[in-house]
């Protein structure tokens, strides 16, 4: 059964738009045309985003070709499908990628397993407060905010579920 999502192109050299069009087809197996606009934090950079459609998994692979060019900042989403978790990537320079398990209203979501073993670790509040934010991606979060702000006339996807 197939699912979909979205992929962000947060900030990118111009010089590397067709490469990330490129990227993105290959693992759409689909001719992608994105519509780049400068990237208000910075006016030399572009962003675009455009939804996917395609076999659980996709969304990991997306992610996987987007992260060869270190300049970039991106998030791929991946909504839940029938027996399949959701999935968001969230793309930093410097500070590389973070994946998470993400529910129907897009919230990540942690596992029994982990929390345990977050708790077992932390040896104080302040540590249970350190780890937390860290499996919650909340310094990927804080560095890609400024960027996801749609400027005026941006494009802005929104996803739907019909049935």
């Amino acid at each position: 059964m197939p699912t979909r999502g979205v992929v962000y192109v947060h900030s990118t050299p111009l010089a590397v738009c067709s490469h990330v069009e490129w990227a993105i087809a290959r693992v759409l197996a689909a001719p992608v045309n994105l519509h780049w606009t400068a990237q208000p934090v910075d006016p030399s950079a572009r962003r675009a985003e455009c939804g996917w459609t395609g076999s659980p998994g996709t969304g990991a692979e997306l992610a996987a070709a987007l992260r060869q060019w270190p300049m970039i900042r991106f998030e791929v989403t991946e909504e839940p499908s029938p027996g399949v978790d959701g999935e968001r990537f969230m793309y930093v320079p410097g500070r590389g990628l973070f994946r998470a398990t993400v529910g129907a209203a897009g919230d990540i979501q942690l596992g029994e397993d982990r929390l345990r073993s977050i708790m077992a670790s932390a040896r104080a509040p302040e540590a249970l407060a350190h780890a937390l934010d860290k499996a919650l991606g909340t310094a990927w979060d804080a560095e890609l905010e400024p960027y996801r702000y749609a400027g005026d006339g941006a494009p802005v996807t929104l996803l739907t579920r019909v049935g």
